[in-house]
């Protein structure tokens, strides 16, 4: 059990150096745990450094974790911690993932706007716009059209049930199999193709693994139905970018709605500004609510201060 007192504990909270959201991020770390002393970590003593077990991070710098010599765990404000667990491979370092609500909320929100977006036909209008043509498309009922999610954690679950509401028919796949009502879902490598053969609008939500880095490439793109759309709201890692690229110059995927690039900021000569079978978007499917996410991180920690209880964590061989 950590050490009791009733002196405020330095905890650091670790970020990119160039991370401009660090201020606002300790403000609301400790509005959400006035018992600690949220701090970066130049602001702390050599004994509280030599004395820290647990730290709260943002993508941190790896030399900064290993400034820590007894830290046990660190808490992720991301539920997306695949860099995080590259760089301590081979470290006895207990990884927590954020698990909030609120982010399911939020990305169900968005692969429903975005979704909505390609079944109303957003793309032929936006064209035609730049073409002065005025046309209406026919209009397909919602459950005439097939949505295929990929990955059914705690994002890709909230997504499917607001799909399902609004009438879609909605298939999941998954690594393990996963029950999900209103829903067809399937499971392991030798179902994907089940998914992609029958699925109008595809949108990626999977977690980057070593199992999932290019699951998306020019075998299984050659799968999905000719003029399928692509939401990408998951890892630039899990498409092979050259496949992709293939896929819409042939026509084989209709559109791509991608919200997540290897390089980001997108740099400005990248192939996916100007193609006209592409929607960039700056990341923002998926923003971390600090209040939110604050409040479950204080929870976690109060926890460990009180018992020792440590949250469960990633599995670093299944990488989430």
């Amino acid at each position: 059990m950590s050490g009791t007192g009733n002196h405020r504990r330095a905890l650091p909270f670790l970020a990119a150096v160039n991370d401009s959201s660090v201020n606002a991020w300790l403000n609301a770390l400790q509005k959400a745990m006035p018992a600690e002393q949220v701090c970066r970590l130049e602001a702390m003593s050599d004994d509280e450094i030599a004395e820290c077990e647990v730290a709260i991070v943002a993508n941190p710098d790896p030399a900064a974790l290993a400034r820590l010599p007894r830290l046990r765990w660190v808490h992720s404000v991301w539920a997306g911690v695949e860099r995080l667990l590259e760089s301590t491979r081979g470290a006895d370092l207990r990884i927590v993932r954020l698990v909030d609500p609120q982010l399911a909320q939020t990305m169900a929100e968005a692969v429903l706007t975005w979704t909505l977006y390609l079944h109303r036909d957003g793309p032929t209008y936006q064209r035609q716009q730049s073409q002065r043509m005025w046309r209406a498309s026919d209009h397909v009922k919602p459950k005439q059209r097939t949505v295929g999610i990929l990955g059914l954690g705690a994002l890709g679950s909230a997504a499917a049930r607001v799909l399902c509401q609004a009438n879609f028919r909605v298939l999941g796949w998954s690594r393990e199999p996963v029950r999900l009502q209103g829903v067809e879902t399937f499971a392991g490598a030798d179902q994907l193709p089940r998914v992609l053969e029958q699925s109008d609008i595809v949108v990626c939500l999977l977690p980057l693994t070593p199992d999932t880095c290019g699951v998306l490439n020019h075998e299984t793109f050659g799968q999905l139905r000719a003029g399928a759309s692509f939401i990408n709201f998951a890892r630039a890692a899990i498409v092979d970018d050259a496949a992709l690229r293939s896929a819409l110059d042939t026509g084989r995927l209709g559109h791509a709605v991608l919200d997540v690039f290897h390089q980001e900021p997108l740099p400005a000569s990248a192939w996916q500004w100007t193609h006209e079978r592409v929607t960039v978007l700056p990341h923002c499917s998926g923003p971390t609510d600090r209040g939110t996410a604050s409040v479950i991180v204080a929870e976690n920690i109060a926890r460990f201060r009180r018992t020792g209880e440590i949250p469960e964590g990633v599995d670093r061989r299944r990488g989430y």
